[in-house]
């Protein structure tokens, strides 16, 4: 997700048309992306993300390394609501915020993943992978990264329309600088579109290293079966005796957004009842997508990274 942090916390090696962003006066600041870029158009969209938040994470835990450090270092189990939204709001402040709080979300990521190491406990990963783990390992980061940048794709694909190659191309451009910024060393980061289709490809293929393990398996419950009682408290107790099964058909739709390899290997059913289900509440998104007032329909991020930019206050 960007440039190499420096001494002084700026973001270095920023494309062109990101980069004349940050010197623009702070009343029409467009962080670290702007008005005119991918990233905005594609990230705004609410339903977007209902499908690109779930795949992504459940792409990112299928590395065993990952799936160890949120199992060891999160408190995904008690309350995964808290571990969505944090990362939700993380990410679209990267995206939408001014470039003072975009830089200093990424400061913040890199000191917090400083602190995420230990030992892997999974006896295949460890096989393959050695003893130990750390967040900060440019190859984990870079993973991350293009889970939220492919996912982001997928689900415009799959929920609103193809996205045209020379979109694609912009977008995947525009992430690179962030994705040095999180420490991936420029040799390491894709250099093109093609480049990360590649990437994507060989890391989901049969020598790849994205394998799915019984953490990965039991982390993936709280995923799509995550508890409602944390979500209204004042009524938990009964929530409580609501079978997590009950609302898991909601999520289908993400499922569905997985590549098949990654599906079967969590071991989810995706027969006749779970494809229909998820075609079924696809079409319905889609279908009042066009008529919700777009105060409804987009993140409030990204209307308030709007109302930032065209100078209106109260921002």
């Amino acid at each position: 997700m960007g440039g190499r942090p420096t001494a002084r916390g700026r973001l270095t090696g920023v494309a062109p048309p990101l980069r004349r962003g940050l010197d623009r006066a702070p009343a029409a600041d467009p962080g670290l992306y702007g008005p005119g870029s991918e990233a905005w158009r594609l990230n705004r969209e609410a339903m977007l993300l209902l499908g690109a938040g779930p795949r992504a994470l459940l792409l990112q835990i299928a590395h065993p390394l990952v799936a160890e450090g949120v199992d060891q270092h999160s408190t995904f189990r008690d309350d995964p609501w808290r571990r969505l939204a944090a990362t939700l709001r993380s990410y679209l402040t990267i995206v939408y915020g001014s470039t003072r709080r975009a830089r200093a979300e990424v400061r913040r990521l890199n000191a917090l993943h400083r602190g995420i190491t230990g030992p892997i406990r999974d006896a295949e990963a460890q096989a393959t992978h050695g003893s130990r783990y750390r967040a900060r390992d440019p190859e984990l980061a870079l993973w991350v990264h293009a889970t939220l940048v492919d996912s982001t794709v997928a689900a415009h694909d799959a929920w609103i329309e193809p996205l045209a190659r020379d979109r694609r191309a912009r977008f995947y451009a525009e992430t690179r600088p962030i994705g040095r910024a999180f420490g991936i060393p420029d040799s390491l980061l894709p250099t093109d579109l093609e480049a990360f289709e590649g990437y994507v490809a060989g890391m989901l293929g049969p020598e790849g290293p994205v394998r799915v393990s019984a953490t990965a398996r039991e982390l993936a419950g709280f995923i799509l079966r995550p508890p409602l009682a944390p979500l209204f408290p004042a009524i938990g107790l009964l929530l409580d005796r609501v079978p997590r099964v009950a609302h898991a058909w909601t999520l289908w739709p993400a499922v569905g957004l997985l590549p098949p390899s990654v599906r079967a290997d969590y071991g989810f059913a995706w027969g006749l009842r779970e494809r229909a289900v998820a075609a079924w509440l696809t079409a319905g998104l889609r279908g009042w997508r066009p008529l919700l007032p777009r105060s409804l329909r987009t993140m409030p991020q990204a209307l308030a990274a709007d109302r930032r930019v065209a100078g209106v206050s109260g921002r």
